[in-house]
C-alpha cells in the first residue's frame, strides 16, 4: 500500500505560512475566486504537472483544495516527481471556518 502524504491542519498551515512557505491551491478558478487562503497560488488540478517549474522542490509544497481530496491526490502526483508535499487537512472549508482571513468574494 502506498503510504499517503503528510497532512497538517490550518493552524500548522498559518505558521508555515508566516515563515514564507509555499501554498498551491488546485481548486479550479472560480474556486478560488470566492475564496482562497491568503498567499495560495492558484494550480488548478488539470494544470499542476504541466507547472511543476513553477514550484521550488527545495521548499515543502503545501496543497490545498475545498476539503482535502482533490489535495490528498495532487500531493500524490507532486510526490511521485520528487517534492515534499503536504496536504491541509480539510482544506479551505476548515480555514474559513476558523475565522482566518481569505481573499476573494467570500465575506
Amino acid at each position: 500500500m502506498q503510504q499517503r502524504s503528510t497532512e497538517v491542519d490550518v493552524a500548522s498551515l498559518e505558521q508555515v505560512l508566516t515563515e514564507g512557505g509555499q501554498l498551491i491551491d488546485v481548486r479550479e478558478p472560480r474556486e478560488y475566486a470566492l475564496a482562497h487562503v491568503p498567499s495560495a497560488v492558484l494550480v488548478p488540478m488539470s494544470e499542476l504537472t504541466a507547472r511543476l517549474d513553477e514550484l521550488d522542490p527545495a521548499v515543502p509544497v503545501h496543497v490545498i483544495c475545498a476539503s482535502g481530496n482533490r489535495s490528498g491526490a495532487m500531493c500524490d502526483v507532486l510526490t511521485a516527481h520528487g517534492f515534499t508535499a503536504v496536504n491541509v487537512a480539510g482544506g479551505t472549508r476548515a480555514w474559513v471556518e476558523s475565522g482566518r482571513p481569505v481573499e476573494g468574494g467570500l465575506r
